[in-house]
């Protein structure tokens, strides 16, 4: 296998309503706001939204993410509407293993915009992405049991459910133990 940061694949998705790029200096104002935003249902679910973060720690993790990107250690993508430029939400592809290739999809969206289908079509595109671009032979969706909204992104896109890892994991909190659902998709 080559070193994977030899590897040249487009840095953009586009899709009928959507634009899907790796981060970019300067994005971190949207992405504040939109987690700002978005706390209280982010918080439920996801590790980073924990902490309160500053408009200059969020500008930091999206210059990281960049460089992580381009380091192909991790494929975080933003969010765009296609036409009004507005940030959405985020995407990526998220602990690679190149050997196989495989990936996993992660995905939250600013609960302003929740709703509209705007994860399923993001996911969708990245699935596709991963497969024809990438070369993957697998790609999964792992999400909290408990956690419908997320569960019902790979269940819509055709994913099978491998199965549920019993208390596998601490909830967000740490308080609790909590149930993860493995979906996959395989070429």
């Amino acid at each position: 296998m080559s070193n994977p940061v030899l590897k040249e694949f487009p840095h953009e998705i586009h899709t009928e309503r959507l634009l899907i790029r790796l981060p970019l200096p300067g994005d971190g104002k949207a992405v504040y706001e939109a987690v700002q935003y978005s706390r209280r249902e982010l918080k439920q679910w996801l590790p980073f939204a924990q902490k309160e973060q500053t408009l200059e720690e969020s500008e930091v993790n999206v210059r990281e993410a960049q460089i992580q990107f381009l380091q192909r250690e991790d494929l975080r993508f933003h969010i765009f509407d296609k036409h009004t430029k507005v940030f959405l939400g985020c995407t990526g592809l998220h602990r690679i293993d190149w050997s196989i290739p495989k990936f996993e999809i992660g995905y939250w969206v600013d609960t302003t915009h929740q709703g509209k289908g705007i994860i399923s079509e993001a996911v969708k595109a990245l699935m596709t992405f991963a497969f024809e671009e990438l070369g993957a032979n697998r790609v999964e969706i792992r999400c909290d049991e408990k956690n419908e909204r997320s569960r019902a992104i790979p269940e819509k896109l055709g994913f099978s459910l491998e199965g549920i890892h019993y208390h596998n994991a601490r909830s967000v909190d740490g308080i609790n133990l909590c149930n993860t659902c493995v979906y996959s998709k395989l070429e």
